[in-house]
C-alpha cells in the first residue's frame, strides 16, 4: 500500500533538527555534524512519523506496526552499541566524539537489527497465569551507580545518559 505523506516543511525540519540537537547534547550524544545530510535524515523522521505514527529509523524498513517496530524507533536500540563499535549508528543521524573532532569519518556499518523471524523469539510471552514473563535477556545488564540506570548491552555505556557518570562508574547488575 503506498500512502501519500506529506512533505515536512523546511520550518519543520529545522525545528525537528533543533530539538534534536539540543537533546542529544544534553544527554551526551551528537547529531552528525554534515548538517544537509543530517537535516535530510530529520526530515525522513518526519515522514515516517506522518506515516506510522512514529518515528521509525529512516534507513531502515519498517514494518509499519509499532509493536513490531519498538526496537528501530529513533534512537534505536542499537545506537548505542554502533556509535561504541564504529563511531556512529546505522544511519549516522548520532556519532561519536571521534567524529565531531574530525578524527573518522562516518561510514556504512553492519546490521545489528535481527532479522523479521528472529525477532519475534524475543518478544515477552505470557505465562499460564496470564501475567508477561520476561524474554531471557541475551546481553549482560549494567547499572550506574551513581543514579541507578539500566542497560541491558554488551558493554556499559561511555558515559551515562541520566547522570553523565563515566563508563567506570558501571557494574554487572544481574
Amino acid at each position: 500500500m503506498n500512502q501519500e505523506v506529506k512533505e515536512p516543511t523546511p520550518e519543520e525540519v529545522d525545528k525537528l533538527y533543533k530539538r534534536l540537537d539540543k537533546e542529544a547534547e544534553a544527554a551526551v550524544y551528537h547529531l552528525n555534524p554534515d548538517i544537509e545530510f543530517t537535516k535530510e535524515l530529520v526530515r525522513s523522521l518526519l515522514i515516517n512519523e506522518r506515516r506510522y505514527g512514529y518515528w521509525a529509523c529512516p534507513c531502515r524498513l519498517a514494518d509499519g506496526v509499532k509493536q513490531e517496530d519498538l526496537d528501530i524507533i529513533c534512537p534505536c536500540d542499537y545506537r548505542d552499541a554502533d556509535i561504541t563499535e564504529y563511531d556512529s549508528c546505522y544511519c549516522a543521524l548520532y556519532v561519536s566524539d571521534k567524529v565531531i573532532k574530525g578524527e573518522k569519518e562516518p561510514e556504512p556499518i553492519p546490521e545489528r537489527r535481527p532479522a523479521r523471524e528472529q525477532r519475534s523469539q524475543f518478544k515477552p510471552t505470557a505465562t499460564p497465569q496470564g501475567e508477561v514473563a520476561p524474554p531471557d535477556l541475551s546481553k549482560p545488564v549494567w547499572r550506574c551507580r551513581v543514579c541507578g540506570y539500566l542497560c541491558a548491552r554488551e558493554e556499559p555505556p561511555g558515559v551515562c545518559p541520566i547522570c553523565k557518570a563515566k563508563k567506570e562508574r558501571f557494574e554487572r547488575f544481574m
